[in-house]
């Protein structure tokens, strides 16, 4: 097949929005077991209030032992050992307390040259500027609305929050990240190149907003491993988001968005908590779209999305710089 061909059928793709595309990549290993214990972080807050409006408070706390109890399921086994529960991650808090390992990787990319007024956002549609954290360049009225610690997060990070790139597009997948066509030579990417190789050397991000999943893969687990291993090379932090759907039905993409953070001791912005108390988790059926279920977050699960985003990347890069 020709150049012109594959660009054309890329562009097709992508104009269908949220579609899954399945990608080549190296075989998959082993995903590793944790315990319970190993996959809860310590809690801040956690469920939202059902006011967004107002900004969620700052409050520190520990897990109840009431919670800790729901978090492991007993074992058969005669020698009374406690095995994982396979839901763990749907109790786990909105914004953890973020671990001092975020600062250790962004020193390094600081000595890598990494611009510390940046950061990037790999995703799919909802992840785009128009429905995620755009609003706080292109509003004034929704920045002056913030706290003032959330204020100077804008501030730290203007430049960013309105930006198109090749790793936040319509129907995003992990394996897409890692595909050199799929940013179709567009944003200043060479086909030489994958829209993650592309997106740092273009942007030069501190910090990744990492919530992708929606449209799942075989081998989604092994190809965010990859992008992961990546991003630690290059010094950048990543920040890992849960989703609020289950297209795939069994929730293997958040579950494993928590092994992932705890395999590498990563920060895990668990934003299904943020939607749990909303009827069905403020998701939607988009007309016209119906094959794909209802994926779409309304007007108060995308206010929470951006509010949550917005908070734990503050989170971060205070946990980062000691701001």
């Amino acid at each position: 097949m020709n150049r012109f061909l594959v660009l054309t059928l890329l562009i097709c793709i992508s104009a269908t929005a949220c579609q899954a595309e399945r990608t080549p990549l190296p075989p998959a290993t082993s995903t590793p077991t944790y315990t319970a214990d190993q996959l809860i972080p310590t809690p801040r807050y956690d469920p939202l209030p059902t006011s967004t409006k107002t900004r969620i408070p700052t409050v520190t706390s520990t897990a109840t032992s009431a919670t800790q109890e729901t978090l492991t399921t007993p074992s058969t086994s005669t020698t009374g050992t406690v095995t994982p529960n396979p839901d763990v991650w749907m109790k786990l808090p909105v914004i953890p307390v973020v671990d001092s390992n975020v600062l250790d990787i962004y020193e390094l990319g600081q000595s890598l040259g990494n611009d510390p007024n940046v950061f990037s956002i790999f995703g799919d549609c909802q992840s785009t500027p128009d429905e995620f954290l755009g609003v706080f360049e292109t509003d004034q009225a929704a920045i002056d609305s913030l706290s003032s610690d959330l204020q100077e997060t804008v501030n730290n990070f203007n430049g960013s929050f309105n930006r198109e790139s090749p790793t936040s597009q319509d129907g995003t997948t992990p394996g897409a990240l890692l595909w050199d066509q799929w940013h179709r030579g567009e944003y200043g990417c060479t086909f030489a190149e994958t829209p993650v190789d592309c997106e740092l050397r273009i942007h030069n991000p501190s910090f990744v907003i990492l919530q992708i999943g929606t449209h799942f893969e075989s081998r989604n687990t092994e190809y965010l491993r990859t992008i992961i291993n990546q991003l630690l090379d290059a010094g950048v932090v990543p920040i890992l988001g849960t989703k609020a759907d289950n297209r795939e039905l069994d929730h293997r993409v958040n579950r494993d968005l928590t092994v992932l953070a705890a395999e590498f001791d990563l920060p895990l912005w668990n934003f299904w908590a943020a939607v749990s108390d909303l009827p069905d988790r403020g998701l939607y059926v988009m007309d016209g779209r119906e094959d794909q279920g209802a994926i779409y977050l309304d007007e108060e699960a995308s206010e929470r999305h951006r509010m949550t985003g917005l908070e734990m990347l503050n989170d971060v890069w205070r946990a980062a710089t000691g701001n």
